[in-house]
């Protein structure tokens, strides 16, 4: 399921078919409704308090802003990418798979002062071998959407994919809404987190949570020279946030989550770090705010073609997640 869920080609704003392929796995678990956002959301109803676990589907991606004269595609991105890992990336486009390489200037013929710089952005273009824009016309328009094109792979006790943030949020969704609950839980796939968290907001807003939780797949620099910099580590477990850019954890929901993983022995870790965002940030500003807190699976290389996660890792998050759920449920929070 999790390959079927990374294999969707989805960036910001284009998220219908990752949507359908979530669809299809929860359409008998409650009452579904997809709305103006494009957000999915599934009601297990309970009675008590309302319950958000959110998940955002979206993945970074590319959008056709112009086509030159020789068919080279310009473009934007959609969401946070790095220029320095785009050159000679595959990339597909979403409307009719057709393939493309992200292309830039020969080395041969750029100066010293270029050869010593990160290449701009906007000096990098699509190439998907057309020689004309009459050509590249017939199969791209403007405003189409692209993804980084890239192959799902089991590596024993890792998994490499595109779009673990947040495909692997999606996956752990997916399987706590299997569970029945007291409670009214909301199961929220939310749309373009990568560009600002809307669709959380405007999710929140028709939920109303008391709770909401933010299941994400978060930096983890556990390869850089200094230990200050990892921000999370792979394998030590579900990272738990207390406070990013766009929120703090809500501390007595933040105890509850602590306490539940030191009670059961399930590693955990704190995320090192207050740089970004998530949904977690809209969702607490919804109509009169509710209690937040974000659960993430540590995740190296977010926003490129190639991320990868521990599967200890994922195990574990799923496992804090349900129990801390069925302490909401005993009235213990």
């Amino acid at each position: 399921m999790l390959k079927e869920y990374t294999d969707a080609l989805s960036p910001s704003g284009c998220e219908g078919n990752i949507r359908d392929v979530i669809k299809s796995k929860v359409q008998n678990f409650g009452d579904i409704v997809v709305d103006s956002m494009g957000n999915l959301m599934v009601h297990k109803k309970g009675s008590g308090k309302r319950v958000m676990i959110a998940a955002h589907m979206d993945e970074v991606g590319f959008i056709v802003t112009s086509i030159c004269k020789d068919g080279r595609i310009k473009f934007g991105t959609v969401g946070g990418i790095d220029p320095r890992i785009l050159v000679s990336k595959r990339v597909v486009f979403v409307k009719n798979n057709l393939l493309g390489v992200i292309g830039v200037k020969p080395i041969h013929l750029q100066d010293r002062e270029e050869r010593g710089k990160p290449i701009p952005k906007k000096d990098l273009f699509i190439d998907i071998g057309a020689t004309s824009k009459e050509e590249a016309e017939k199969y791209v328009k403007l405003g189409d959407f692209a993804a980084f094109e890239s192959e799902y792979i089991d590596l024993g006790e890792t998994i490499k994919a595109k779009a673990l943030d947040d495909r692997i949020g999606c996956f752990l969704l997916t399987k706590l809404l299997k569970d029945d609950y007291d409670f009214d839980l909301y199961g929220a796939f939310t749309a373009q987190e990568e560009v600002g968290s809307r669709g959380a907001g405007v999710a929140a807003y028709r939920i109303k949570p008391d709770v909401a939780i933010a299941i994400e797949g978060t930096t983890c620099a556990d390869i850089a020279k200094d230990e200050k910099d990892f921000v999370t580590t792979l394998g030590d477990g579900p990272a738990i946030s207390l406070m990013d850019r766009t929120s703090s954890a809500s501390g007595k929901l933040l105890k509850m989550i602590i306490n539940t993983a030191e009670e059961n022995k399930i590693p955990y870790q704190f995320r090192r770090g207050i740089v970004g965002g998530n949904d977690a940030g809209r969702i607490s500003r919804a109509r009169e705010g509710c209690l937040t807190c974000t659960i993430s699976v540590p995740t190296r290389y977010i926003h490129s073609p190639i991320s990868m996660i521990k599967k200890k890792d994922f195990e574990n998050t799923l496992k804090l997640i349900k129990l801390v759920l069925k302490n909401i449920e005993k009235g213990e929070f």
